[in-house]
């Protein structure tokens, strides 16, 4: 008894469950969300330049110190974040006290930052979660300075930066012979380009939601439905103000930001862009599912009316038979007769059969 009451509890589950919606749109500009102090950091150190390159992790974050002025390049990656570590290592590298609180910050709208010949960038890496269909989120902050790049990530199990650490192994490649600012766009590049990803698994979904819904509709139909919207909301969210991170990039007359490397940004700036509509795309077609849904309903609904309508007809003769030969009158053609009932009974079956032929004839069903 307990598990068939699970079994149904999980099938109207979908209808009532409000708590991604919640998640969705709690965030509250006007009031600071408390973050979570990281339990372990991770601290991994990339110095490279074109003749060699030297990788280690840090038990501490006051060991990147020296990598300021060490005559390569550095890429500081931090997992996990903790206000000490932040405020240390921000102090020690000139990152504005603005761009520190940024990076503490949670929920905030991706954007870039100019101050103090420091600029700053923060954007939202997305990942898709098979277990759920939902999408997920992790804020991502870029500080690029003179010769290094710090990230800051709040989760150190997974991101999306292999790729520039496997180039960063290939002695020739070209994120080795290029400055900090290419190794920035290389990040950004990865981020935006991960993006297509989700969107990918996102339109597996709506690719087999519209076959459910073609072939056999029901309430829980609906259900997905609401339930990818709130995803594309999430990923519209998250995507749509990149194009003016992006846009900063290549606006800035930074000396950090080399002109051969904008013509890169232009590059991100392109796929963003076309991320973006395909966002509006996805919504657009969400939107025709559910008025397709709806029309099947409809369509339903009418198929059921027409055949309770027909049937009702069908039987119309035969009342009307029964309720004249049921009347109080002492004369009624063949009401005393041993005909007469077998008479009545074959009107009740010969005209029905004769409307079937007619509605047939006129295509009604």
């Amino acid at each position: 008894m307990i598990e068939e009451t699970k079994k149904y509890l999980h099938l109207i589950l979908p209808f009532f469950n409000t708590k991604r919606t919640k998640e969705i749109f709690r965030i509250n500009p006007t009031v600071i969300p408390a973050r979570e102090e990281a339990a372990d950091v991770a601290i991994y150190v990339y110095d490279y330049d074109q003749s060699e390159m030297k990788e280690y992790e840090l038990e501490k974050v006051t060991d990147a110190f020296n990598c300021r002025d060490n005559n390569k390049i550095s890429w500081i990656n931090i997992d996990g974040i903790r206000k000490s570590d932040v405020e240390a290592i921000c102090k020690h590298f000139g990152v504005h006290m603005l761009l520190m609180e940024d990076i503490l910050s949670v929920g905030q709208r991706p954007k870039m930052d100019e101050i103090d010949n420091i600029l700053f960038c923060l954007m939202n890496m997305l990942y898709f979660n098979d277990h759920n269909g939902a999408v997920e989120s992790e804020q991502i902050s870029i500080v690029l300075g003179k010769n290094f790049v710090i990230s800051f990530q709040d989760d150190k199990n997974r991101d999306v930066f292999d790729q520039v650490r496997d180039k960063l192994r290939i002695p020739n490649s070209k994120l080795r012979q290029s400055g900090a600012d290419y190794l920035c766009y290389a990040m950004i590049d990865l981020v935006v380009d991960h993006y297509y990803l989700v969107m990918e698994k996102l339109g597996e979904r709506i690719e087999q939601l519209e076959e459910e819904i073609i072939r056999y509709g029901n309430s829980r139909s609906l259900a997905r439905i609401n339930n990818l919207r709130k995803e594309l909301i999430v990923l519209k969210r998250n995507m749509a103000p990149v194009r003016d991170m992006i846009n900063g990039f290549l606006r800035s007359e930074s000396d950090l930001l080399q002109d051969r490397t904008t013509k890169y940004f232009k590059d991100v700036y392109d796929h963003i862009v076309q991320a973006s509509d395909l966002v509006e795309n996805y919504r657009d077609m969400m939107m025709t599912l559910q008025d397709l849904y709806m029309n099947k309903v409809n369509l339903r609904l009418n198929e059921v009316m027409k055949v309770m309508a027909i049937v009702t007809c069908l039987l119309a003769p035969a009342a009307v038979i029964g309720g004249i030969f049921g009347m109080n009158f002492e004369v009624i053609p063949l009401t005393h007769q041993r005909e007469g009932f077998y008479v009545a009974v074959a009107l009740m079956f010969i005209i029905p059969i004769w409307m079937i032929r007619v509605f047939k004839k006129r295509g009604w069903f």
